[in-house]
């Protein structure tokens, strides 16, 4: 079933898209999107945060910062030293610009831009895969998210990153849908590549994600899994919050 139904008492209690005047009254919680390339994480997520009041962290941002800067410094990711140096060399950082929207910099370069291209997503799952960055990345990550009050999206934050986040959600689409997506997404930014190379990059990130060693993607138990071929950036958005809500609501709704 699409949407999870929650009581009539607590989404008048909360008022969806107007919390302010709740947000006192309400628990922190974290809130972990796991999911498929190109299915709607991001933007679901940047969404969820910004009625809620709460953080937003694009993890998958932090790996493509890091294959950025590994592809600009020549690294060879079969080079363990290699790779542990340039770790050494990197630091990350989310800023929010005057639109609202939060961008990724690298070494206090913005690089929102150069993050998301196609010569970046050939390589990010391979990058992603190694021990030695997943280790670096997941440490971030916690120490960002360790007040709670946040909304992070990725491949393994409620499995491994959060595995107690009080809400987890697991995105998936079918593969024609996606591809059209990520089209328009490089569209939008000036790059116009065909939908067979982005289908194929697709699938073979996908086959990496899901089998790598460390921190593979996979559904955690306990996680709601929505899929997205058919449903809109706001649908999504709206069952995210209606959830959230449900969870952070709770202890009020008791007294």
């Amino acid at each position: 079933m699409f949407f999870q139904q929650v009581s009539q008492k607590e989404v008048e209690a909360g008022e969806t898209h107007s919390l302010s005047a709740k947000r006192l009254l309400m628990r922190k919680i974290t809130i972990a999107i796991d999911g498929f390339s190109a299915c709607g994480k991001s933007t679901t997520a940047k969404r969820v945060a910004a009625i809620l009041g709460y953080r937003y962290i694009d993890s998958g941002a932090m790996y493509r910062a890091v294959t950025l800067h590994f592809q600009r410094q020549h690294v060879a990711l079969t080079n363990p030293k290699e790779v542990t140096r340039a770790l050494g060399e990197i630091k990350i950082n989310f800023q929010v610009n005057a639109k609202g929207a939060s961008e990724t910099y690298l070494n206090g370069l913005r690089v929102e831009s150069e993050i998301r291209t196609m010569q970046v997503s050939e390589q990010v799952s391979q990058v992603s895969a190694l021990r030695e960055v997943r280790v670096a990345m997941v440490e971030q990550q916690r120490k960002m998210g360790r007040d709670k009050a946040i909304v992070m999206d990725g491949r393994d934050i409620g499995t491994v990153v959060f595995p107690e986040a009080e809400l987890k959600m697991f995105l998936t689409a079918d593969i024609l849908t996606r591809a059209f997506r990520r089209q328009k997404e490089l569209l939008e930014k000036d790059e116009l590549v065909e939908l067979d190379p982005i289908i194929e990059n697709l699938v073979k990130r996908d086959q990496i994600d899901s089998t790598r060693a460390e921190s593979p993607l996979r559904k955690a138990p306990e996680a709601v899994e929505l899929d997205t071929t058919h449903v809109t950036i706001e649908e999504q958005t709206d069952e995210v919050v209606r959830l959230a809500l449900a969870l952070m609501l709770k202890p009020t709704l008791r007294n």
